[in-house]
């Protein structure tokens, strides 16, 4: 029976002998060992900032997982020990073929035949290597035949002609599967242990080794083949752990947790696997943007916000430093970019047009415009614009309404300057947003009715500080540094930046103390659309241009939240970040600039020294102000006026409050036949759907003014306010 299995094994042995000599001629023409690690692709692509920091991994291969090439001296020691013991005992001493095992195999894979067994394979880890290679001998049915396994076995004799053992490892390790998706050790040590190769102790090396017989088997299986691995490296090695661990790294989700710093930017640049683009981003300012951000809108929980984006320029070159798309994890919606969304600019608009009107010398920093009410007719009917308090401050100086962010005087300005001539210097300042003709935004635009981004908002206020010059901004590190032309007089720029860095101007409205007043110079702006539906806060320094966004994608009111309390402390913190180090300094003046003191008759604002256009200097600015009071009218509503009211607002944000001037001290009010309980200027009104009568009283209760107005739609009740909220 022994010599009739031997002889049985020897005609095996014979037949195989004879069918390796066929196809020794045959053999395929494997390639160099620097020619695979070359072909070898990442399934990543990756984001690198300006100095070469990684901020971001996208995964372009949907198929497989696969990491940079690891580089042998990467593998860990416990690593490369498990793979030799448990794969090929004998991988340093044979040329490729393991002749004794494999001659064993064979004999043993015969009996295993005629008992209907699986057969067992004796591979080295170079022929495992060259089934990886060539195409005609990689595995795909349940096991090799006799003649793939001998042409395996010439393949890795001729392999190792060529190549290093050290070599012929680590491009083993490089390129074979280890379970699912997972190809490569630098993919498996992430995914399955969060770790780099180098750094795989003892049990995760032989759960690794385990894998390659069966990458997809059960984590108990796994867990009791790398327990046979770990006692062929160092008898007695505790198996309890090591089964633990399959189990635990194998039964969840893959731990590559990539690199995500810049998400809305690598979807704009990465577009190939395996690539690299660098940016323009800086990382430490990117960071601090991020953070600057998350921490100001988690200050905010309760006030109905959410989201927000942050964009960082470089002044001189356009460079984007810092691009913080969304707020992340606290976004409901993270994926929308709020750089380049389009929202409605709020106040954010008003130094271009301020500047327009110092350019063309119809006013100065000095000129007296009027906050008082003012109705506008417009095609769509009467325009009454209010402040942002409510309130009018009469005669006013164009530094203290720009630098107080007066809403009226900014309208009468536009009104000076025409619609069309102010749309035409926004399309100039790269707003390409407002699509519409210019009467289409009417005297709205001068209050930020029109929706621009994030983008073209900052580089505008950039636009400013390089004095009158705009130009576009880069994003990619390899692209030309786009050129600037100027859209702006430098004279009227460098009055705009003076104003917008006076502390004193913001007085007004903000107060000294508040988040605009940084510790080095700025000039900065804020602005709050219509609702609190969004805020602003965009200024420059010497170096930077900073713009930030406060809002919600979802269009919904914040609570309560304006450019000053929600955009102002990020903007605030990151020009602080940004200039630990480096001075920001006030630009020198221009020429055609001149300084003169001035004072006003009557003393509106104390005397001070104020800035010029060349030309337009004046010492005493005479105010018109009335002698006497005029006659008591009301101002606020406009007679047809109509209201619209919103469901989704609350009531106590919808109070509408009747204004009017003259004998202010002795008025009364009465609304449609009943007397309200307000005295003089000003009534608080809560609004109520329908068609009203308003009448003024002097202090006899004699009518001195009457108008009509319409109040449609319908707002929650104080109630169901408080309910959702409370008032705000």
């Amino acid at each position: 029976m022994a010599s009739a299995a031997w002889a049985c094994r020897c005609r095996g042995l014979v037949a195989a002998a004879a069918l390796a000599a066929a196809t020794a001629a045959q053999a395929a023409v494997l390639p160099g060992f620097d020619q695979v690690r070359s072909a070898h692709v990442s399934s990543e692509a990756r984001l690198l900032d300006r100095n070469g920091e990684l901020l971001a991994e996208v995964r372009m291969d949907p198929r497989q997982r696969r990491l940079d090439w690891v580089a042998i001296e990467h593998f860990s020691p416990a690593l490369k020990a498990a793979l030799i013991a448990s794969e090929d005992k004998r991988f340093y001493e044979h040329a490729g073929v393991d002749w004794q095992a494999f001659a064993g195999a064979m004999w043993d894979n015969l009996r295993r035949g005629l008992e209907g067994k699986r057969p067992r394979g004796a591979s080295t880890i170079s022929m495992q290597l060259v089934g990886i290679l060539d195409d005609a001998l990689r595995l795909k049915g349940s096991a090799r035949t006799l003649g793939q396994k001998w042409d395996q076995a010439l393949e890795a004799r001729e392999l190792e002609k060529s190549w290093s053992k050290a070599q012929i490892l680590e491009a083993y390790l490089n390129l074979v599967t280890f379970r699912g998706e997972l190809v490569g050790i630098g993919a498996a040590a992430r995914g399955l242990f969060g770790k780099l190769p180098d750094g795989l102790d003892a049990r995760e090396s032989a759960i690794l080794t385990a894998l390659l017989r069966g990458p997809n088997a059960a984590p108990q299986i796994v867990g009791q083949r790398a327990c046979a691995v770990a006692s062929q490296v160092r008898q007695g090695a505790a198996c309890s752990p090591i089964r633990d661990l399959a189990v635990a790294s194998l039964s969840g989700r893959y731990r590559i947790d990539a690199v995500n710093l810049a998400p809305h930017v690598a979807r704009k640049l990465l577009r190939n696997a395996g690539t690299a683009e660098w940016s323009t981003l800086d990382a430490n300012i990117q960071r601090n943007a991020i953070d600057a951000l998350q921490r100001q809108l988690t200050e905010l929980v309760g006030r109905k916000v959410e989201d927000g984006a942050v964009l960082v320029l470089d002044n001189a070159t356009g460079d984007i430093l810092a691009y913080v798309g969304s707020s992340g994890d606290i976004s409901g919606a993270a994926e929308v970019d709020g750089v380049i969304a389009l929202r409605q600019a709020g106040s954010t608009l008003k130094p271009f047009l301020y500047e327009l009107a110092l350019e063309k010398r119809w006013l100065t920093a000095a000129s007296v415009l009027d906050d008082s009410p003012v109705n506008l007719a417009t095609p769509g009917g009467l325009y009454v614009p209010q402040n942002y308090d409510r309130d009018f401050k009469g005669p006013v100086s164009l530094r203290n309404a720009l630098g107080s962010s007066l809403n009226i005087p900014a309208v009468r300005t536009l009104v000076l300057t025409g619609v069309e001539a102010f749309y035409e210097r926004l399309h100039a300042l790269g707003f390409d947003s407002l699509t519409e003709p210019g009467d289409h935004y009417g005297y709205a635009l001068a209050l930020g009715s029109a929706d621009v981004t994030l983008l073209a908002l900052t580089n505008a206020f950039r636009t400013l500080a390089n004095g009158g010059e705009w130009g576009g901004t880069r994003l990619r590190e390899d692209d030309p540094v786009p050129t600037r032309k100027r859209v702006m007089r430098r004279d009227a720029t460098f009055i705009i930046n003076d104003i917008l860095a006076d502390r004193a101007a913001r007085a007004l409205t903000f107060g000294l103390d508040n988040p605009l007043a940084t510790r080095v110079w700025s000039a900065v702006k804020t602005g709050t659309s219509k609702d609190m539906r969004d805020n602003w806060c965009v200024g420059a320094t010497s170096r930077y241009t900073v713009g930030v966004w406060v809002g919600n994608f979802s269009g919904s009111p914040m609570r309560d939240v304006s450019g000053i309390t929600g955009a102002a402390p990020v903007w605030r913190d990151i020009v602080h970040f940004l200039h630990v180090d480096v001075p920001s300094m006030a630009p020198k003046p221009p020429q055609g600039v001149t300084s003169r003191l001035v004072r006003f008759e009557p003393p509106l604002e104390p005397p001070r020294r104020e800035w010029f256009v060349a030309g337009t200097e004046v010492e005493v600015v005479a105010a018109k102000v009335e002698a006497s009071e005029p006659s008591p009218r009301i101002t606020y509503p406009a007679e047809g006026t109509v209201f619209a009211l919103d469901p989704d607002i609350p009531a106590a944000r919808q109070r509408i409050v009747f204004a009017a001037r003259g004998g202010a001290s002795g008025l009364r009010w009465e609304l449609d036949g009943v007397r309200l309980e307000a005295e003089g200027g000003q009534a608080p009104w809560q609004p109520a759907a329908g068609r009203h009568r308003l009448v003024l009283l002097d202090v006899q209760g004699k009518e001195v003014d009457a108008v009509s107005f319409e109040v449609r739609g319908a707002a929650p009740s104080l109630q169901e306010s408080q309910q959702q909220g409370g008032e705000q």
